[in-house]
């Protein structure tokens, strides 16, 4: 039995920057990985293989070059699965690589097998070469697969999910995708900016439920023009799939209706990675779907055993994950250098266009009685989108009406996940729309949304102080009036 002061259960994002953290402050680790190769769902099946299945559609659909985003699409007929894939394969094959060397230079013993308890600071490592492994502390960073209902039929050529849709041997000829979450319509924008006809089923009445009502409502309108049908309020009752690949599947929907597709990809809802971890043999308390239970330190009902990741459910995040993991190691070890995640965080959709937020939408504002106020600037009105031929995308700010301190930034457009970052800066340093004004930017470039924007949300408070003062002076002087006679 090999002694370790850590071992990490997953190598995600979260599980490799909580080995590697604590390795950096010379604690011996071990890392154990079911997987043959390392990275997890964000290397392996969700975050970087989704992510540049959207730059390679937008890429073949021309639009870095005739517009963005579905202007003047003029998709490349000659382009095959293995075009499409093969730069997804390159970025999970490198980033693979990469994690394994990260951890080796960092001198993380390695373990490949399906962990499992034996009591709570022992575990065991079935495998090709099974083992036992005593630690003091147990980090579990397992991740999460995608939910599996029983009434799909899943087989992973026709009827999919988030998985082995990444696995397409040709593109389908049509497309019915469940779920408006994140994983839904990133998928639904990807396959349609490729021309591809999809369908969009979900059991709610909006998209992204989480997200600034107008930033939806702005996908949903690109979406529209992309082709997309979407179907809301509803979910699948069944599904029939034909023996004859030629034919279209039938979904058949609990409003009654019926979409006919040639491929069908289940998106709705994950779960947490913990069946064969055997947490009910040392008492680790779970919760629906196999989500861990964590308090503020990623600290299980287990004293020395910590979550981190996926496992522990929203946001689900590989930023946020990693972050989750240099937090638990700071609390483990009394490293003092990260007591815990900054109150705002962002939040980035990879659709396209591209949706990115931080701090309160506007429908928080109203749900909390915030006295608030909006400014708004479009990609079309500012030098850099005109040059990039935007014809869509704003930002949105959301502040104090007295103070003038942004409490949210919310963005849809090109790039929106990396402009974003000033607005996490400004949201969590209290910033007013005066200091956006007060700052120089490169020109042209898109950071010029939010001074716009924030002279957007002055003129709008300024006139609406105007006349809100022409209002009382009016009332002010018809009573005056009254009382003379």
């Amino acid at each position: 039995m090999e002694t370790y002061e850590l071992v990490v259960i997953g190598s995600g994002p979260a599980g490799e920057k909580a080995a590697v953290r604590a390795a950096y402050y010379g604690h011996r680790v071990a890392l154990v990985e079911k997987a043959a190769t390392l990275g997890g769902a964000a290397v392996l099946t969700g975050t970087l293989p989704s992510k540049t299945l959207k730059e390679t559609a937008v890429y073949f659909s021309g639009t870095y070059d005739t517009g963005l985003y579905g202007v003047d699409r003029h998709l490349k007929h000659a382009t095959s699965i293995e075009d499409f894939m093969y730069r997804k394969n390159y970025v999970t094959a490198s980033e693979a690589e990469a994690v394994q060397e990260n951890l080796r230079r960092h001198g993380v013993d390695m373990y490949h097998g399906v962990a499992s308890f034996e009591d709570t600071h022992t575990i065991r490592v079935s495998g090709p070469q099974e083992c036992l492994l005593r630690s003091d502390y147990i980090i579990i960073a397992s991740g999460s697969y995608p939910h599996h209902p029983a009434n799909i039929p899943f087989d992973g050529k026709r009827v999919h999910d988030s998985d082995t849709i990444l696995e397409l041997t040709r593109f389908p000829n049509s497309l019915c995708i469940v779920g408006a979450g994140v994983i839904g319509c990133e998928y639904t924008t990807i396959f349609s900016t490729m021309g591809i006809k999809v369908y969009l089923v979900n059991d709610k009445d909006k998209i992204l439920p989480f997200v600034d009502l107008d930033i939806s409502r702005e996908l949903i309108a690109h979406m529209k023009r992309s082709g997309v049908d979407i179907v809301f309020n509803s979910g699948v009752e069944s599904l029939e799939v034909p023996q004859q690949e030629t034919e279209l599947l039938r979904v058949y929907l609990k409003n009654g209706e019926t979409v006919e597709a040639d491929m069908f990809l289940f998106a709705a809802g994950r779960s947490g990675t913990i069946k064969a971890l055997q947490c009910d043999k040392i008492g680790l308390k779970t919760g629906r779907r196999g989500i861990i239970e964590v308090n503020e330190r990623y600290c299980t009902t287990i004293e020395n055993i910590y979550a981190v990741g996926d496992v522990i459910g929203f946001p689900s995040l590989a930023s946020t994950g990693m972050d989750q993991a240099r937090v638990a190691i700071a609390h483990i070890f009394q490293t003092r250098d990260l007591a815990h995640l900054p109150t705002h965080l962002p939040y980035g959709i990879y659709t396209v266009p591209e949706v990115s937020m931080v701090g309160i939408s506007e429908e928080e504002a109203i749900r909390t009685n915030l006295s608030y106020g909006l400014g708004k600037a479009r990609y079309a009105d500012t030098a850099r989108g005109k040059i990039m031929g935007a014809e869509t995308g704003f930002l949105k700010l959301v502040f104090n009406w007295e103070d003038l301190v942004i409490r949210g930034v919310h963005i849809i457009g090109n790039i929106a996940s990396e402009i974003i970052h000033y607005g996490i800066e400004l949201v969590e340093e209290k910033k007013t729309l005066y200091d956006v004004i007060g700052r120089v930017f490169n020109y042209p470039s898109l950071h010029e949304l939010y001074k716009l924007a924030a002279y957007d949300g002055l003129a709008n408070r300024f006139i609406n102080e105007a006349q809100f003062q022409q209002l009382a002076l009016s009332f002010k002087k018809l009573k005056d009036t009254e009382l003379l006679r």
